[in-house]
């Protein structure tokens, strides 16, 4: 793109869309609004327009917002300390495959403090689009269209950008580079990728290598719903080992696992200090196919100011030492934090004084938000307390019982904003299988006391019955659907060689500070999940 387009061009001033007639039954668009934005779509063509990323579009909106107003805080506190009036300049956007140009719109539209926004696509069927709602949304001069290849624009442009937003059809892995290299200093990549198949799926390890520099755990059924936290590291780690080539370190501001695909906002900026860390901030992961155990390999160590070749961790093995099972290899990925706290707290306010017209997908951001809030940073990986139950054959633990015995028991634990029903916790994972062996004996005794009651009141109990209770009572964790060599049998072998009964007490009933924090935290309304919009909703195709 020629410098011209983007330089000595000053901004709109903020205008309001007053786009809101309808379309005649000769006209060949359809009117669409969103947010502050109506565009015109070609009815011939329902590519252009795709409802279900109303959240993607109004989060990002009110993240970059988010984004200049802590970039206009810090800059009074430096300006205060160095007792100088350094004026920030407005925004530059990228939207480097824009189609429609709708998410642009809306930057122009909605972000006060705007400059420049560039919409770039390669088509000039989306060209003539962007254009035509360039001017329909009275934005000519703000937002500016631009036919070029992603790749090619970014890598050549001798414009910078504060935001530069990647959301293509599938893998964003091609585009990195070349954003990496047109981003301004201390600027903020926006990075969605739609193959969650291939990031936390089973069937494609070598594409997810092949694009990402790394694995997730495989298909094993006790990590199936890990991997989507592994997807975003993978994501993190390949943006993070591409901005190193150019000295250049990332901060993960945001990162969620949204529906069909995956969202990352990162802060890049120049740190060849802190692109000495990417080796300890990169890790393996040996994930046990039969209980989920998790073991880190760090592929770099720091000690202070020195760095040193990493060591194998001691307790890697062939197999499992809880179970048996064989371990399957993830990563390298990143290992460090995934969100930043001031940031999410930052969009939350803005979230909470929003629109609700403009911004309806609201009550959705408030709960992902708040739940992401709430996680355990310091923690990789969550898991799934049905598939621990499910191990021993066991009727599944609540939540709340199973937080007040990790809490009770001195350990943290939180939600995840990811899946339901799946806790991120720092209890070590041979206590954790304690709680879950603790859980199966107290059902196991409730049956008990239940039978015993069954039986004086009828006088007698059925033969299968009969034969449970006798083997109950000979060894309380027993159940008929745990054979000798499954998983379950396994860990109990293991729990019960290591005396870990007469060692940890469990407590269920007794509430406590992480307990109380996750029945709070449940209680509120919150909305995670998106309602299909339409029959047979998620990713679009791509445009032909």
């Amino acid at each position: 793109m020629p410098a011209s387009n983007t330089e000595g061009v000053k901004a709109a001033n903020p205008v309001h869309s007053q786009a809101t007639s309808t379309p005649t039954e000769s006209s060949p668009y359809n009117y669409t609004t969103e947010g502050k934005a109506t565009i015109l779509t070609p009815k011939k063509d329902e590519v252009f327009y795709n409802p279900i990323q109303q959240f993607n579009r109004d989060i990002s909106t009110l993240s970059i917002i988010a984004y200049d107003q802590l970039r206009a805080e810090q800059n009074e506190l430096k300006n205060k300390s160095k007792n100088k009036k350094r004026k920030l300049l407005g925004l530059t956007i990228l939207e480097a495959l824009s189609a429609s140009g709708l998410r642009s719109c809306r930057y122009g539209l909605e972000i006060p403090n705007v400059y420049k926004i560039v919409a770039n696509d390669l088509s000039p069927d989306a060209v003539a689009s962007i254009n035509r709602n360039i001017e329909h949304n009275q934005l000519i001069g703000k937002v500016v269209a631009n036919q070029d290849d992603a790749i090619k624009f970014m890598a050549s442009t001798t414009n910078k950008f504060n935001i530069v937003d990647l959301d293509p059809y599938g893998t964003a892995s091609p585009f990195l580079d070349s954003a990496i290299q047109c981003i301004e200093e201390d600027g903020m990549l926006l990075v969605t990728c739609t193959d969650a198949a291939v990031l936390a799926g089973s069937g494609y390890p070598e594409k997810c290598f092949a694009l990402y520099g790394g694995n997730n755990f495989g298909n094993s059924y006790i990590n199936s719903e890990t991997n989507h936290e592994v997807g975003i590291r993978l994501m993190l780690q390949s943006v993070a080992a591409t901005a190193a080539k150019y000295k250049k370190s990332i901060e993960p501001m945001l990162s969620l696992s949204i529906d069909y695909y995956f969202r990352v906002w990162v802060k890049v900026k120049t740190s060849p200090i802190r692109v000495k860390n990417l080796a300890s901030e990169t890790m393996l992961t040996f994930g046990c196919n039969g209980c989920g155990h998790k073991i880190a390999q760090p592929l770099g160590i720091r000690n202070d100011n020195k760095y040193v070749y990493p060591k194998l961790v001691g307790q890697v093995s062939s197999h499992c030492q809880f179970c048996g099972s064989t371990f399957n290899v993830a990563g390298p990925m990143f290992v460090g934090p995934l969100h930043n706290q001031k940031f999410i707290n930052k969009i939350l306010q803005l979230n909470e004084n929003c629109d609700k017209q403009t911004y309806k997908t609201s009550e959705r951001i408030k709960g992902m938000l708040t739940l992401t809030q709430s996680e355990l940073d310091s923690v990789p990986f969550f898991y799934n307390l049905n598939h621990l139950s499910s191990m021993f054959k066991s009727p599944p633990i609540s939540i709340d019982e199973y937080s007040k015995a990790v809490g009770n028991m001195g350990y943290k634990l939180s939600l995840t904003h990811a899946k339901k029903n799946c806790i991120k916790s720092d209890i070590p994972w041979e206590k954790n299988l304690e709680i879950i062996r603790q859980w199966t004996i107290k059902q196991n005794k409730a049956y008990v006391e239940e039978m015993k009651s069954k039986f004086e009141s009828e006088g007698s109990l059925n033969e299968k019955i009969t034969e449970k209770l006798t083997k109950l009572e000979q060894d309380i964790t027993y159940s008929p659907n745990l054979n000798e060599k499954s998983v379950g049998a396994q860990i109990l072998n293991y729990l019960k060689k290591q005396e870990l009964a007469t060692d940890v007490a469990v407590d269920f009933d007794t509430s406590n500070e992480e307990s109380d924090k996750i029945s709070k935290l449940r209680k509120v309304k919150m909305v995670r999940y998106q309602e299909n919009p339409t029959k047979n909703w998620g990713p679009m195709a791509r445009p032909k």
